[in-house]
């Protein structure tokens, strides 16, 4: 019996890990190319096609340099230079709405960092002009950059208030044409650095790390109407070693901070999340726990799909490990090893697109570094079907079913065209507390699934945006 027990526990892990698709490297130079420390994310995704950001020294001085795959992930372009200057511009951060991509960096072309970014429209076939998005004497660094809707979100360190660093967030609503002013959001004595943003609708959620306490700490703060007023700070660590290089993400009213740690000795990663939209926080949840020191955490979010990526160093030598919960942080599958060779792999980072698990990370298995990529198919299962490869005359959103339920119900709607489509529940406030669809999907008629376990019973509401199209319903949970 404990033979076949054991054959089966291997069974499961070839099957979990067994998803992932070979590595495959995207640069091939004899100059080194780097991704960006992990409160940003280089790589993101709108349906088939994947976008990464990286920088490089090829040209002798470090540029941002662009790549993409039309195909998710299975075949890549030619690299694309998109900083052009004798001056270093590094720690990129891309995201993606539809077919515009955002991007940007630090720089200093201007004497000292600065805050730089650029934009396509054409899904990163051509790009405009470099937009200084900071203008002050000291260094701008770090940033992190979000997106919901037309509304771009951005965080960075920033030096200008004296010898320490503090948090500073700006915005465009507008899709990136114009910019509002800067706003400071952290003022204390002691360095705020490497700041990490998420939205949900109209909700920013930043983390970062700060040395006020005397050592390391994360702490957080929001804001409920896109960036406009913001909250009061939470201190989400407190003990007396150091907590660094926080990564956030969230999905409706569902926020997950990661970070790494070192209060059991040694440097572990933590997960800490909010189901209220940050307003109150649970316990911290070890997630790691090796001699070997764990570090620069990466999480992407997908309704209860949780995936963080890390550098770990359990191997004796530096792999990217990865790990999934499926309930939205409750509990956590056991890790899995991406990488395995003799050199150092390093600064992961990862995004998801419907039920593509997407993977970037500088390696230096060539004898310098260059970006590799990794995908798991299948590790996203979003709980949306396609039920009909019909093309629908009319958009359409059909009442739940069944409805009142409990504690699952389906919700269909009907595409035309294809389009980014999002597709969210709502309590009685107004707060989005699930995101049950947001991707690009192709015309034709979908089943999008719903489990309100978590939630308390009551009337909620769901809305399908996409397009000029908007249509809210109202359902039930009754337990």
């Amino acid at each position: 019996m404990k033979r076949l027990f054991a054959i089966l526990v291997m069974l499961v892990a070839v099957n979990a890990s067994g998803q992932w698709q070979a590595d495959v490297r995207l640069t091939n130079n004899p100059e080194i190319s780097f991704t960006s420390i992990n409160n940003t994310w280089c790589v993101a995704s709108s349906g088939n096609i994947v976008h990464v950001v990286w920088f490089d020294t090829r040209d002798g001085n470090e540029e941002i340099y662009y790549k993409q795959s039309t195909n998710s992930g299975v075949n890549w372009g030619t690299d694309i230079r998109l900083t052009n200057n004798n001056a270093y511009s590094e720690y990129p951060s891309i995201v993606v709405s539809g077919s515009i991509v955002h991007v940007i960096w630090h720089d200093n072309r201007d004497g000292n960092f600065e805050i730089y970014y650029k934009r396509s429209t054409d899904a990163g076939i051509s790009w405009g002009t470099d937009t200084r998005l900071t203008i002050n004497s000291a260094s701008s660094m770090y940033p992190s950059v979000v997106i919901s809707g037309s509304v771009v979100h951005v965080v960075w360190q920033d030096g200008r208030d004296g010898s320490n660093g503090e948090i500073y967030y700006k915005n465009s609503t507008n899709g990136g044409i114009n910019w509002g002013a800067d706003t400071r959001l952290t003022n204390n004595t002691a360095e705020s650095s490497f700041p990490s943003v998420a939205v949900s609708g109209s909700v920013v959620h930043v983390v970062w790390r700060d040395a006020r306490d005397g050592n390391t700490e994360i702490y957080y703060k929001r804001s409920s109407n896109t960036g406009e007023n913001w909250g009061t700070e939470t201190r989400l660590t407190n003990n007396t070693n150091y907590s660094f290089y926080p990564s956030v993400a969230v999905s409706g009213s569902v926020v997950q901070v990661v970070w790494d740690d070192n209060r059991s000795g040694d440097w572990e990663i933590y997960n800490k999340r909010s189901t209220d939209g940050g307003i109150n926080w649970g316990m911290d949840t070890r997630l790691t726990n090796y001699t070997g020191v764990s570090s620069f955490p990466s999480v992407a979010v997908s309704g209860m799909l949780i995936h963080v990526v890390w550098r770990d160093e359990r191997d004796s030598n530096k792999e990217i490990y990865y790990k999934r919960s499926t309930d939205a942080g409750v509990n956590w599958e056991a890790d899995i090893r991406l990488t395995n060779s003799y050199a150092e792999s390093s600064s992961p980072s990862v995004a998801l697109s419907g039920s593509v698990v997407h993977v970037v990370w500088q390696d230096y298995l060539d004898w310098n570094y260059d970006i590799y990529y990794k995908r798991n198919p299948t590790g996203n299962p979003t709980g949306i079907q396609n039920i009909s490869t019909e093309t629908p005359s009319a958009y359409s959103l059909s009442q739940n079913y069944p409805n009142p339920f409990n504690p699952r119900t389906i919700v269909s709607f009907s595409l035309p065209v294809a389009g980014d489509v999002r597709l969210s529940v709502f309590d009685v406030t107004g707060r989005e507390v699930e995101v049950l669809v947001n991707e690009r999907l192709n015309a034709g008629k979908y089943e999008a699934r719903f489990d309100g376990s978590r939630l308390t019973s009551g009337v909620y509401f769901y809305r399908l945006m996409t397009g000029d199209f908007a249509e809210t319903k109202r359902m039930i949970l009754l337990k």
